[in-house]
This record gives structure tokens, C-alpha cells and sequence, in this order.
């Protein structure tokens, strides 16, 4: 532990020296992450007060929505605070935090997306025992253990980074505390760490997005033997879940499933999984899915009756 403490603080770079830049990205992150709570957390009063949303799907999609807005909360706001601040820093034991966290929603949310991969393939493969397979009990604790997996996930990436020594530069070229930039800034030899950690992201997204690629594989096979319009409906529910996929396993797979070093086109592809992914989320499920808009409109009339009385 003493090691670790010979460095204090961390400083950023941040996505820009230009300070011109720096205003207009404050801006622009200032909206898109009030956009990522307002929209995620109606998503999930939506889903919370409306009867018709009572499936395990929609249940999912709530649990879904609230650590997309964790998720983001562990990066966006220290980079909006910083895009104004002249010194970029955070604390070792604020990074070591951050890290933690966005690891934990990180993983959750790939869990998440397996569990709900799981329900459309029970919803659509055995429709006649949908409402026995998956009931409330069962759902719980799929959540439940999709936290937990999340948990482990980051508790075994903070525990390889933890013990690292930092006793010698301390800038990191990005805008929130990354494993492999901080990584570089260890003051010993990282290649098993480094190889551990990638190996660990690397494994949970492999493996998570080969188990959602069967199931949809299976699910399509099915689909074959159906009507058209029970097709078409089921077709327009994957195919929100599979875009979200796409979008949240992408970067993790550029980031996790290649060597250990760090790209100067990483704080892009960092921006869009911390940011863009959680605001297109409510937005993709939410346009695609005929009983969020009904709800969300019959919220919409309920709340403006409220504040006519």
C-alpha cells in the first residue's frame, strides 16, 4: 500500500487542449447526459407505474435503464466538471473508484443483456410455458445475479490493478481513469497484469456475446415455423434488443479483445459507450415498441390531469 500512495492524483488530459473546443463539448455533454437521465429514468417510471408493462421483458428493461444511468454517472459528470476546470486531476483513490464502478455497471449491464437475450428466447421458443419458466421469483434472482456477476467482474479488475505501484508519471491521456491507460502509468512490469485484465473483459464479452448470438440464431430458426404476423412481432422486439448489443458490444470488443496498449482513437470509441450507447438505449426501445409509447403517453395524460387539479 505504501507504493501506491507515492503518487496522490492523476491528472487528465481530457479530450482536448483547445479551449474553445472545451466550451463547446460542455455543452454538448451537459445535454446528452441530462438527455441519458431524463430519458432512462422515464423508462423506468414508465415501466414501474404502468400495469401493461408488467412482463419480465419490461422488468428487465427498468433494471436495464436505471444502470444505464449509473453507467454514465461514473464518467460524465467529472468529464462535463472538467471541460471547464483549468486542472484536470482526480485523486488515486477517486480513480481507483471509478474504475471500480464503471466496471461494476459495465459488467452488469452485458449480464443484463444475456438475461433479457435468455427471455425473448423462452417468450418466442416456448411460449406455453413462458408465464411458469420465468415468473417474478425467477426474474429476481436472474437480476440479482446479474448484479453479482458484475460485482465479481470488477472486483477481480480492481484487484489486479490495485497493488500496482505509481510512483513515477502521473498523466493520463484520456478523461476518466481507463484500466489500460493507467495501466502504462505503473511504475513495474504490467505484461501479466495487463494480459489478465484484458483477458478478463475479454472472456465476459466473448462469451456473453457468443451465448446472445446463439440465442437469437436459435430464435430465428424458430421464427420460420410461425405466422408472419407473430413474426413481424417478434422480429421488432429482438431486433431493438440485438441494435443494443451491437452497440454496447462493439467497443468492448475494440477495446478488450486486442493487445494491451492504448489508441488515440480510444477516447472516441470511450465516448460513445459512456455516452451515446445509454442515450440511444430508451430511445431505441422506446420508438420500436408500440406498448412503451402507448404507456408513455397514457403517463404523459395522467400527469398533465395532475397538475390541472
Amino acid at each position: 500500500m505504501a507504493n501506491i500512495h507515492n503518487v496522490t492524483e492523476f491528472i487528465f488530459l481530457g479530450l482536448s487542449p483547445n479551449q474553445e473546443v472545451q466550451r463547446v463539448c460542455f455543452v454538448i455533454f451537459l445535454l446528452l447526459y441530462t438527455a441519458i437521465v431524463l430519458g432512462n429514468l422515464l423508462m423506468v417510471v414508465t415501466v414501474t407505474v404502468s400495469r401493461s408493462l408488467g412482463s419480465p421483458m419490461y422488468f428487465f428493461l427498468s433494471h436495464l435503464s436505471f444502470v444505464e444511468i449509473c453507467y454514465s454517472s461514473t464518467t460524465a459528470p467529472k468529464l462535463i466538471w472538467d471541460l471547464l476546470a483549468e486542472k484536470k486531476s482526480i485523486s488515486v483513490w477517486g480513480c481507483m473508484t471509478q474504475l471500480f464502478f464503471m466496471h461494476f455497471f459495465g459488467g452488469t449491464e452485458i449480464f443484463l443483456l444475456t438475461v433479457m437475450a435468455y427471455d425473448r428466447y423462452v417468450a418466442i421458443c416456448k411460449p406455453l410455458h413462458y408465464t411458469s419458466i420465468m415468473n417474478r421469483q425467477v426474474c429476481v434472482v436472474l437480476v440479482g445475479t446479474a448484479w453479482m456477476g458484475g460485482f465479481v467482474h470488477s472486483f477481480v479488475q480492481i484487484l489486479l490493478i490495485f497493488r500496482l505501484p505509481f510512483c513515477g508519471p502521473n498523466v493520463i491521456d484520456h478523461y476518466f481513469c481507463d484500466l489500460l491507460p493507467v495501466l502504462k502509468l505503473a511504475c513495474s512490469n504490467t505484461f501479466l497484469i495487463g494480459f489478465l485484465i484484458v483477458a478478463n473483459g475479454g472472456t465476459l464479452s466473448v462469451i456473453s456475446f457468443v451465448v446472445l448470438l446463439a440465442s437469437y440464431v436459435v430464435i430465428l430458426f424458430h421464427l420460420r415455423t410461425q405466422s408472419s404476423e407473430g413474426r413481424s412481432k417478434a422480429l421488432s422486439t429482438c431486433g431493438s434488443h440485438v441494435a443494443v448489443v451491437v452497440l454496447f458490444f462493439g467497443p468492448c470488443v475494440f477495446i478488450y479483445l486486442r493487445p494491451s496498449a492504448t489508441l488515440s482513437v480510444d477516447k472516441m470509441v470511450a465516448v460513445f459507450y459512456t455516452v451515446i450507447t445509454p442515450l440511444l438505449n430508451p430511445i431505441i426501445y422506446s420508438l420500436r415498441n408500440a406498448e412503451v409509447k402507448k404507456a408513455m403517453k397514457s403517463l404523459w395524460i395522467r400527469a398533465l390531469k395532475v397538475d390541472e387539479k
